[in-house]
């Protein structure tokens, strides 16, 4: 038990037994806390996590969430996935019941410098390539939040000499009243419009990364990006900046071919690397890199370090990742592009000729830009999943007005292992199959990691 933890002695209600939900149940007892963790979902459908807790404290209350669960509740932590709006969550907004979750209950008391990135696009990669950069420099790091363990499970371990590099996602943001040491916004771009509803209320949502911050406190914004350089205006502490040309504030930048950052606030550009040092496809992953050099600046890392975890760096799973070469065509999993914004970075990427997987649930996006790419691009567009057959009237529109030099085909499917088949059939050596959905997997998969993996599996069985 965690002495004089706050917790100790309160009733704390967990909203939901996904990921985030159950790290949550399994931290939360040592604290002292009495803990009931409540979920949609029935026992039989979640017997196996009931089978992990079987010698656990935790409550259950399941097949739905009555609004009973507050009576006698101090805390309620709500999991990322779950809207804020639903009844249960209003209710205790109105009866004065503090609610949190799991981000801001690890940021509340871990003992080590945290390093928190948000944005649209690129923070994945951004933040794994910031953890690189901190093991490269010698100290002992952890890399989770949004991606990777929820680090409540790892609290206990961490300690003061060590850093921790967290992706925090406008849903753990939504609720945060605390900001990290060093915090980066990379872009702001419409995205989870289908939870937040607006633009305003969406980067509202980003802004809380940094608006608690103290006054001694860094944060990172992409300056070329005009909704992350506008917040920027607002950061009650110091300010740094990441862009593709010179700036004066500290940061990083491009310098012609060559990458520069300052360390620890100086005003002095280090070279840190030439731009073809680095492994990953695109423009968007230069930008991706700066943001690393300036978040990893801002914290003290050294650029020999920067330099190395570059050099090293071949990306993450599901962005833009090569997972196999089949009859001469290159098959590539980019399931983490949930976004359409996310498949036009991909799509710019390739000069092959490429076939597209396109789909999975829209997030009330615009997809204009998208189709209009895909089309002058693409040599065929495979759609699949609950948004397929609007991704094929976007690609039809779009053809109309662009006479793409390849576009041949624009097909509709039901699911991704019949895109796969299809693909598999029309590939033509020298092409990419590119699975880049531009829409969530949640019509059919738990989330992107588990539609990627099933993607690799998908092609791993694929006949040369």
């Amino acid at each position: 038990m965690t002495p004089g933890d706050p917790l100790s002695g309160q009733h704390v209600v967990v909203l939901g037994a996904a990921r985030q939900g159950k790290a949550l149940g399994r931290w939360l007892p040592s604290t002292g806390a009495r803990v009931t963790i409540t979920d949609l979902r029935s026992a039989e459908q979640l017997a196996a996590d009931l089978a992990e807790f079987a010698d656990s404290p935790v409550q259950w209350a399941l097949g739905g969430h009555p609004l009973t669960l507050l009576d006698g509740c101090d805390v309620l932590c709500v999991s990322g996935g779950v809207p804020l709006t639903i009844p249960i969550v209003q209710e205790a907004h109105r009866r004065g019941i503090r609610v949190t979750n799991d981000a801001q209950l690890f940021l509340e008391r871990c003992p080590a410098p945290v390093l928190a990135i948000t944005g649209s696009a690129g923070k994945t990669t951004t933040t794994s390539l910031v953890g690189e950069m901190g093991r490269a420099s010698g100290r002992r790091t952890w890399i989770g939040g949004n991606i990777g363990d929820v680090l409540l499970d790892v609290l206990p371990q961490i300690a003061p000499a060590d850093v921790v590099v967290m992706e925090l996602s406008s849903f753990q943001l939504e609720l945060m009243t605390i900001s990290p040491p060093v915090a980066a916004v990379l872009n702001v771009t419409p995205n989870h419009l289908d939870r937040h509803d607006t633009m305003e209320a969406y980067s509202a949502a980003k802004a809380h990364i940094y608006q608690h911050q103290r006054p001694q406190d860094i944060a990172v914004f992409g300056w070329d990006d005009p909704n992350a350089r506008q917040m920027s205006f607002t950061a009650p502490g110091r300010v740094a900046y990441f862009a593709l040309r010179e700036h004066k504030q500290a940061g990083a930048y491009l310098d012609g071919k060559t990458l520069r950052a300052t360390v620890s606030g100086s005003a002095e550009f280090q070279a840190v690397c030439e731009r073809d040092t680095i492994r990953l496809r695109g423009d968007h992953n230069v930008l991706n890199t700066l943001a690393a050099c300036a978040v990893a600046g801002a914290s003290g890392i050294p650029v020999d370090a920067m330099r190395a975890a570059i050099a090293g760096f071949t990306g993450v799973e599901h962005r833009q990742e090569t997972i196999a070469v089949v009859n001469e065509v290159t098959w590539v999993n980019d399931s983490i592009a949930t976004a359409p914004e996310r498949v036009v970075a991909a799509l710019r990427s390739y000069r092959e000729p490429l076939i597209l997987l396109a789909g999975g649930r829209d997030k009330k996006l615009p997809w204009d830009e998208m189709a209009a790419l895909a089309a002058a691009r693409c040599r065929a567009v495979i759609a699949f999943g609950e948004y397929g057959p609007q991704v094929v009237e976007h690609m039809n529109r779009a053809k109309i007005r662009i006479s793409g030099p390849r576009l041949d085909r624009v097909t509709l499917v039901d699911d991704l292992p019949q895109a796969v088949t299809l693909a598999h059939e029309i590939a033509q050596p020298g092409d990419v199959v590119l699975l880049s959905p531009g829409g969530t997997s949640y019509d059919a998969y738990l989330d992107f990691a588990e539609r990627g993996e099933h993607f690799r599996e998908l092609v791993s069985k694929l006949q040369p």
